[in-house]
């Protein structure tokens, strides 16, 4: 870790930095399912930025990668992080600091901002916005103590209200940590946890400090191979980045990776895809909980025909008993033909 400051080059010297690598997602492929990162047309293709305000982020902390993130430098926020889940931290959150990224900015002799592609922690200072910092990459998501260390940067926060962060948002959190450590495993050891999640942030119209996007909403999703159903699932999450009342308790829904794709190809840009083949290997694989949920179905329905026919019989066999004068409503066994005989509930 070294020290940096604000200014020019001298200036680089009194903020905690995270030696991290701005380069193509290849190196740090791991984070993503299947290796393969998002599909944003115009923006990230084939893991690579499709404009150079964009950065590709291989987030190393103790001279090791702990989950990546797409930077833009235009906004100065993450537009997402991308981590694998393993476990929940059981340390309590930390407070050591944020720190920044110098690879995003340009060092330079003479006396300017060398921090014009990123926020600073300074940017949150007394601000009127009732924002803070919020994680995509959340710490209480990290497996032990150094990897929720290296959540504290910049570069993973974007200006969250703080009553949303601590409110339905950090609900989400929990939420997803204990689904994710109960039902995901890692289908070649079935004994460890692992999913693969992707937190981002859409941006907004206003800023913090005139420099930093203040985004409109934020997103989760994650893809795990379930124990129960032995398939690959994902699950989706978003909420506008909104103040709360704390008395409402409001609860963010649980929605499908379909729904999240056509809600940020909605608000944002085209999303052609979140995860690999949309979180499946095999998109036709068989799925054994989809299996006798369509089974299920089946037979309730036609039990339901098997009804009606019978119904549809006996009201026939009534209008012509009435046509023949028997108006007592009684359809006896034996007038019934043998088909409708047969379409009798046997008795219990």
């Amino acid at each position: 870790m070294m020290l940096i400051m604000s200014g020019s080059v001298l200036l680089l010297l009194a903020f905690p930095a995270v030696i991290s690598e701005v380069v193509d997602f290849s190196k740090c492929s791991e984070f993503f399912f299947e290796g393969k990162s998002p599909v944003i047309p115009g923006i990230l293709e084939n893991s690579t930025p499709q404009n150079d305000r964009y950065k590709t982020i291989c987030q190393k902390f103790n001279d090791s990668y702990r989950f990546t993130t797409l930077f833009d430098t235009t906004k100065k926020i993450p537009i997402f992080s991308a981590y694998k889940f393993t476990a929940a931290a059981k340390t309590p959150r930390l407070r050591d600091g944020w720190m920044i990224e110098p690879q995003l900015e340009l060092l330079k002799d003479e006396m300017g901002v060398p921090y014009e592609n990123q926020a600073i922690d300074e940017d949150y200072y007394y601000n009127k916005c009732n924002v803070g910092r919020g994680h995509l990459f959340p710490s209480c998501h990290s497996p032990d103590k150094v990897f929720a260390q290296s959540t504290f940067t910049l570069t993973n926060t974007v200006p969250q209200k703080e009553s949303f962060n601590s409110g339905s948002w950090n609900r989400m959190e929990i939420e997803t940590k204990d689904l994710m450590g109960k039902y995901c495993v890692d289908e070649m050891d079935q004994n460890k946890v692992l999913a693969h999640v992707l937190t981002g942030a859409v941006p907004g119209n206003n800023k913090l400090n005139e420099r930093v996007n203040i985004p409109s909403f934020m997103w989760m999703t994650f893809c795990c191979y379930n124990n129960s159903s032995q398939s690959w699932i994902s699950q989706a999450y978003w909420a506008p980045n909104e103040d709360e009342n704390k008395a409402d308790n409001i609860t963010i829904a649980v929605r499908s990776l379909q729904e999240l794709q056509e809600f940020l190809s909605t608000k944002w840009v085209k999303i052609t895809q979140l995860f690999e083949n949309n979180c499946a290997k095999n998109r036709n694989m068989y799925n054994p909980m989809k299996a006798r949920s369509k089974i299920r179905e089946i037979i309730k329905l036609r039990a339901q025909c098997r009804r009606l026919a019978l119904t549809e019989r006996r009201n026939l066999a009534h209008r012509c008993l009435a046509a023949s004068g028997d108006t007592s409503g009684y359809v006896p066994i034996q007038r019934q033909s043998p088909r409708l005989r047969s379409l009798r509930p046997p008795k219990d």
